[in-house]
């Protein structure tokens, strides 16, 4: 099992980032149970599922009706024998029903309590909805993303529930580790914007140093450098050239066969004056064959040059192939835990052992009371 193999965790349902962290913490071992509503689910709820519901695995899931004073009395229960809760409501709506911070902590001194939106707790737009595009443009980074002389673009890899995800989970992590170590657990206020503004630190210092500009696409960083750019090839694929080191631009030349082309050998690299017809040469040299072809040619040359492949052939790329970076289920590909763990690894594939929830709330110490008042009551 996982490095937090026995470590209880309750998600309280949610959408994105919520269910995105539960899946990572399932995936490194830990104990998820997933407290959803009543009803069908909403379309929002469903909408990036076709035949499973990649963060839903290796989750336990119980629907409880938090209108039901019996249903929160048993929850109240489950987070009184539980490592962490994490929710991902607007600010108060925990309070409200009672399982606030205080409330939680005061009967588990313990709980890392994970609390998860999009601005933040407090401050002027902690009510304000949004959505990933919204919480990565108060970044920066949405503006520096696209091309010169048209409208910035987020790529639909959702980046700020992405970020917001990976950090909870380092967050709940160095909690445990302090809980273990005190005895007293503790609130995480994690916001999307903040942590997606977070991991754009080291993007900022090459703002700050002045390697990147308010002119999108202006510098070599975003595109205009012919030996950091994205290039079209014959059958409408795309060649990615990142041959920054001096090195790896001499071997981009001479797999290009233009390592003695005047226009290169009486420029430097770095001369911007000669960079943009540089790029037209590099861009009709790529069109002039297929990516495949592209694709053998810098196989073996160390130019850091590479195909861009979709979604649907990621899990083709011969490096991922080889270590196995993808699972499928049911035909369906999706990317495999990360990091590798020597001692404890652990299998997105692998499904919890016991899906009875009765059984499973026996096993963990509800009382047979608790249980028979939530299985009475709609």
């Amino acid at each position: 099992m996982g490095p937090l193999k026995d470590i209880r965790v309750i998600e309280m349902a949610g959408l994105g980032a919520g269910p995105l962290c539960g899946m990572m913490l399932a995936d490194m071992g830990a104990e998820v149970l997933l407290i959803d509503k009543p009803g069908r689910p909403s379309p929002e709820a469903l909408i990036h599922v076709d035949k499973i519901d990649p963060l839903n695995r290796s989750k336990r899931r119980v629907c409880l009706n938090l209108k039901t004073a019996s249903h929160v009395t048993l929850l109240k229960e489950i987070i009184g024998l539980s490592d962490v809760l994490i929710e991902s409501y607007r600010p108060g709506v925990m309070e409200r029903l009672g399982l606030g911070p205080d409330a939680c902590l005061t009967s588990n001194p313990r709980l890392v309590y994970a609390r998860l939106t999009g601005w933040g707790q407090t401050g002027p737009m902690s009510d304000k909805a949004g959505h990933d595009p919204n919480y990565v443009a108060a970044t920066g980074a949405l503006y520096h993303a696209g091309s010169m002389g048209a409208p910035p673009v987020t790529p639909p890899t959702l980046l700020g529930d992405a970020s917001a995800s990976a950090l909870l989970v380092a967050g709940i992590s160095a909690a445990l580790v302090s809980a273990e170590k005190t005895g007293h657990g503790q609130v995480l206020d994690a916001a999307i914007a903040e942590c997606t503004n977070y991991l754009t630190t080291y993007a900022k210092s090459f703002y700050q140093a002045g390697q990147l500009t308010d002119e999108r696409g202006g510098a070599w960083l975003d595109g205009a450098a012919p030996w950091n750019a994205t290039y079209v090839t014959s059958d409408g694929g795309y060649m990615v050239v990142a041959a920054i080191e001096s090195k790896f631009y001499e071997a981009l030349l001479s797999a290009l066969d233009l390592d003695e082309h005047p226009l290169f050998v009486n420029a430097g690299q770095w001369d911007q004056e000669a960079w943009p017809e540089q790029h037209a040469m590099l861009a009709a040299r790529f069109a002039a064959n297929s990516r495949a072809h592209w694709s053998d040619v810098f196989l073996n040359a160390d130019a850091c040059v590479s195909p861009a492949l979709t979604y649907g052939e990621s899990h083709l790329h011969p490096q991922f192939a080889h270590r196995e970076a993808h699972w499928v289920e049911e035909g369906q590909v999706f990317p495999a835990p990360a990091p590798r763990f020597s001692l404890t690894p652990f299998l997105a594939t692998e499904k919890t052992e016991n899906n009875d929830i009765k059984q499973y709330f026996t096993e963990i110490g509800i009382s047979e009371a608790l249980i028979s008042a939530w299985q009475s009551e709609p």
